[in-house]
């Protein structure tokens, strides 16, 4: 199944998207006793005019947790980053979770509350099948509850997602009402993952903000770009407006070896698209998207492994401000980027 997305922008158009500047975080940052990297989710809270950063580490250097940080973003660039606290995750028994007894990827802030909305991916594994989840956690990491998940995601032999491919995204959309997630890659039930030449259907969850499941939709993701070993998925979706239900950001991140990453934005639209909750997505008529902003475009030095992404403070243009950041693995040969982008 092949998937062609609108352009951002008819040719002679000013791009949608530009680049304001980027921060590198040292390899081998430490704060607070803590190994600093591994950030795959990110999200910023105008109330309190900071970041909240999550580590995908698996309690494997140090227990899973978060980081707040500062971080000037202006039209004239990015400044440093200035990491302000950390927080261990906390299990429903108070305790800091154990060695690969958890895997963090995305983080909100709950508009209504200041709490934190997180997920989790699970295990797959020939001996463990550890559902994924949505948890909330308090600021100070402490636990506050977990969110119901479809039928479909609960991990089960031969049906459910794949290992290392659940939820990685999840946003507040509709001022605060309802809670969407997205898996990066096809449950096992929904198909074959993208290739060279063709795409493939993951899925788009909505809930309530207090659990009740709503909806389901099917997302295209992209062909991997480039040939060899490699694949492509949904990495983070966030509400293009805090009021609309219908329209999202959604990054897919492609990583093939030997070609490196490929980083590409769109909008997506739900109006239309059929609610597959629970549901086969042989019939379904999937969502609309178009492409926002491929980062190999917009004058980077390098594309890492982006995986967040959240909205930032506005600019006096009108522009808004989109920053991501990327997930270098705790490894020496990758970067862990703050970058900032200006959108019309």
């Amino acid at each position: 199944m092949a998937t062609t997305a609108i352009p951002a922008h008819a040719d002679g158009e000013a791009p949608a998207v530009r680049l304001l500047g980027e921060q590198i975080l040292p390899h081998g940052t430490h704060y607070d006793g803590t190994a600093v990297g591994g950030l795959s989710g990110i999200d910023y809270s105008p109330q309190r005019g900071e970041y909240v950063l999550i580590s995908d580490d698996r309690s494997a250097k140090n227990p899973a947790r978060f980081y707040t940080a500062r971080i000037p973003v202006d039209g004239n660039g990015v400044g440093p980053v200035d990491l302000t606290a950390t927080h261990p995750l906390r299990t429903p028994d108070g305790g800091a979770y154990p060695t690969d007894g958890v895997d963090p990827e995305d983080i909100r802030v709950d508009p209504w509350t200041g709490d934190y909305v997180w997920t989790q991916e699970g295990e797959r594994t020939d001996t463990v099948l550890q559902d994924p989840s949505v948890r909330i956690a308090h600021t100070d990491g402490t636990f506050g509850g977990e969110l119901p998940l479809p039928d479909d995601e609960h991990m089960r032999p031969g049906t459910g997602p794949q290992r290392n491919a659940v939820l990685e995204g999840v946003t507040f959309a509709g001022g605060g009402t309802l809670l969407v997630s997205s898996v990066e890659g096809p449950l096992l039930q929904d198909g074959p993952n993208p290739t060279t030449t063709s795409g493939a259907l993951i899925r788009v969850t909505v809930q309530a903000r207090t659990g009740p499941l709503l909806a389901q939709f099917a997302y295209p993701l992209e062909p991997v770009f480039a040939p060899g070993e490699g694949t492509n998925g949904v990495a983070a979706i966030l509400a293009a407006d805090p009021l609309d239900p219908a329209k999202y950001l959604v990054l897919e991140r492609s990583y093939v070896e030997g070609a490196g990453n490929k980083v590409r934005i769109y909008e997506m639209d739900t109006t239309g698209a059929t609610n597959v909750l629970d549901a086969p997505l042989d019939r379904a008529r999937p969502v609309t998207k178009r492409l926002l902003v491929d980062l190999d475009d917009i004058g980077l030095p390098a594309v890492d492994n982006v995986e967040g992404m959240t909205w930032g403070p506005r600019l006096p243009s009108g522009e808004r401000t989109l920053i991501l950041v990327s997930d270098d693995n705790f490894a020496a040969n990758q970067i862990t980027q703050i970058i900032a982008l200006a959108v019309r």
